[in-house]
């Protein structure tokens, strides 16, 4: 009796029972990190993060923020603070411009990357820094600027935020088929353009719970996302040969006929 009862559930209970696993599936995937690549296509969006450096030592450290363990996306993994560029970050004034070098860095690719457009990003690699671990890049400034919401700790320290210090380490695009995609812009700038630290960011409840100077290629940085770690690799490779130049390679990374692809923006 047992058997013919399994063998006469409905095709709608098994539809049913199959969208369930499906749906625990894309769960488990998620909370392992990674995300369903099955979604409609969907344009990704500009965003930023900010690698910074500690070269004090005789090996490079970088800073990493451990993420809550309660958050869906990546619980309790290592991760560089970064995120989507917002729309004031086109318009908040700043201490002084990209350099022009960083500008023209931004700028290739195809499409070209418009000034205003490759200023926003840098602008939003050191807000969401600021944001996530309360490190600020910043520069005294002349005159008093109004500067509110993400921006005002800026304010508050009588602060505007500097980018002149970053450089561009590499551009990657999240795969196609995946719920949520970015144009990603990783920079980097060295510790010594921390100007301000902003109290009580960083605490067990936070969206970052612990923030850790680790050295390149140490075992906490082996957990982080793939596509993460070969920037780590570009990054490592660049430090190598000595200060940070403008001038050195920047690598896209992409996908193409659902395999990763590495170019040299030009």
């Amino acid at each position: 009796m047992v058997f013919r009862r399994s063998k006469q559930i409905s095709k709608k209970r098994l539809g049913e029972d199959m969208t369930d696993t499906s749906r625990a599936a894309e769960k488990a995937k998620i909370h392992e990190g990674k995300e369903a690549d099955h979604h409609p296509y969907f344009r990704p969006k500009d965003a930023a993060t900010l690698i910074l450096v500690d070269r004090s030592g005789a090996t490079p450290k970088v800073l990493v923020g451990k993420r809550h363990d309660k958050v869906v996306f990546m619980p309790g993994k290592f991760v560089f603070p970064g995120g989507r560029v917002d729309k004031d970050d086109y318009r908040v004034p700043c201490a002084a411009p990209i350099t022009t070098e960083l500008e023209a860095n931004l700028a290739k690719g195809s499409p070209k990357t418009p000034a205003s457009r490759a200023k926003s990003l840098a602008i939003a690699a050191i807000r969401e820094a600021c944001e996530e671990t309360g490190l600020c890049l910043g520069r005294k400034a002349d005159v008093k600027a109004k500067l509110e919401g993400a921006w005002k700790p800026f304010a508050d320290a009588g602060l505007l935020p500097d980018p002149s210090s970053l450089f561009l380490i590499a551009r990657a695009i999240t795969p196609p088929g995946r719920v949520k995609r970015f144009d990603t812009r990783f920079f980097t700038a060295d510790a010594s353009a921390i100007t301000h630290r902003v109290d009580g960011v960083i605490h067990a409840d936070a969206e970052l719970v612990e923030l850790v100077w680790v050295e390149l290629g140490s075992k906490p940085l082996a957990d982080l996302h793939p596509m993460t770690r070969n920037v780590l690799n570009e990054l490592d490779t660049r430090l190598a040969t000595g200060p940070l130049r403008h001038d050195a390679p920047v690598p896209f990374f992409h996908f193409y006929g659902g395999k990763m692809q590495k170019d040299i923006l030009s």
